[in-house]
């Protein structure tokens, strides 16, 4: 089973770049971040043409995160729990296998910056929220996998220039610390189990030729429950879609697990 995330950063202005990649890549599952879209905006036809099923927690001009399936699944959450919190940053759902459920839950975690106002604050009690929610998932003792844009580089190796980025929300002790929390429940960096050393970069800003210089974060991130992270064979990131014509800034992040 291949599962994938991706912040396609406007899935009306990337269509074309999503349906192309999903046709060649042929994901199981992939969580979409940063769709942009209300429900009634999103290719749904277009997706579901390309024989995905489609489930979408919308939200008007920004944020918003969709899960894409090849086989039937059942969404098990919208949000993660918290009455006053309105913004679309959270799906999650549970396809069957042979070897038993998989339960792929898509984030996309606040950038927090400025660092000195409520919007670093709320960065870091999202990321309390989710390492609740982990908790809960690891306490059912199944494969699960938590995809997504999570808005933080885990260490220095992991952005370009750390010097330049040491007062970024993306950087911060803080921000660190909560995903070292989220790993230390026992959770796996599944690119980090094929490629140990060295920069793998999954997003480059537009400016400043961030891409042909190789400017780039580490930022989406899948994170492996014990019983999932037993069963990985394969990890990637697609990098030649930051390449294309009116790409996204972020680049889709892969994992295949053997669930046969």
């Amino acid at each position: 089973m291949k599962i994938a995330t991706w912040n396609v950063n406007s899935v009306r202005k990337r269509t074309g770049n999503l349906l192309t990649w999903l046709q060649k890549a042929k994901p199981d599952v992939v969580v979409l971040q940063e769709i942009k879209a209300q429900e009634a905006q999103f290719p749904r036809l277009e997706v579901e043409a390309a024989g995905y099923k489609v489930e979408i927690v919308g939200q008007k001009g920004f944020n918003g995160v969709a899960l894409l399936s090849l086989h039937p699944v059942e969404i098990t959450a919208r949000a993660l729990p918290d009455p006053e919190d309105e913004q679309a940053r959270y799906i999650e759902g549970k396809v069957q296998t042979p070897q038993g459920p998989v339960t792929v839950g898509g984030l996309y975690l606040p950038n927090g910056n400025p660092i000195h106002t409520d919007k670093f604050a709320y960065k870091i009690a999202w990321m309390d929220r989710l390492a609740q929610r982990a908790r809960a998932l690891l306490a059912q003792e199944e494969m699960f996998v938590l995809g997504g844009d999570y808005n933080v580089c885990p260490t220095d190796v992991d952005v370009f220039d750390p010097v330049a980025f040491a007062n970024d929300a993306l950087c911060q002790p803080q921000s660190r610390q909560a995903l070292r929390s989220l790993l230390n429940l026992g959770l796996t960096d599944a690119i980090r189990v094929f490629h140990v050393d060295g920069p793998q970069y999954t997003f480059w800003d537009y400016q400043a030729g961030a891409w042909q210089k190789d400017h780039g974060l580490r930022i989406d991130h899948l994170l492996l429950s014990p019983q999932a992270a037993d069963r990985l064979t394969a990890v990637g990131i697609d990098k030649e879609e930051r390449g294309r014509p009116e790409p996204s800034d972020h680049v889709p992040v892969w994992c295949e697990l053997d669930v046969a």
